[in-house]
């Protein structure tokens, strides 16, 4: 495994739109998915789109971390996501408070679904799906932004509660 070289806000691969992944079982893709895992896990982060490493294709990981949760039930190991699909379930909303390991040192509060279904394919190339609420409904559309070349900045609505992690956290 090696860590990746995560790219940073204004990196062409960041603003595009990512292409299928089109043999999840390929060992490239393997490689880049435990590669991947890796660097988040390094970098504690709770998702990592392939975008952010340099690789403009349809996939992410992530995890779903106990502090993040307040039931320790919806605490998820690390997962994978390939060729994935976001929808909304009803038009709940709510705040989240977001970072992203391509835009250091920033946080934004940004509006998201409260409840979505994901479907996709898993490391193995199986289908996947569900629904997630709350921290795993985030970070599934935070991720599933950077495939269709969107920062997190660029949904935030109230500029007030954007800004340096040691400022907002005053």
């Amino acid at each position: 495994m090696a860590l990746l070289k995560i790219a940073r806000m204004g990196h062409p691969v960041l603003h595009q739109v990512a292409e299928p992944v089109s043999d999840p079982k390929s060992p490239e893709i393997r490689r880049l998915i435990s590669d991947m895992l890796e660097t988040m896990a390094d970098a504690r982060g709770a998702g990592l789109a392939a975008p952010q490493v340099h690789v403009p294709l349809r996939m992410f990981v992530y995890h779903v971390p106990a502090n993040r949760v307040s039931d320790p039930e919806q605490a998820m190991l690390p997962r994978v996501l390939i060729n994935p699909e976001i929808t909304p379930v009803g038009d709940e909303m709510m705040v989240c408070s977001e970072g992203c390991l391509s835009i250091p040192g920033l946080r934004g509060d940004v509006p998201r679904y409260a409840k979505v279904r994901y479907r996709g394919l898993d490391e193995n190339g199986d289908p996947v799906d569900g629904e997630a609420v709350g921290f795993h409904a985030n970070v599934l559309q935070h991720e599933n932004d950077h495939l269709d070349g969107v920062l997190y900045p660029q949904r935030i609505q109230d500029f007030a509660r954007f800004g340096y992690v040691e400022e907002m956290v005053r």
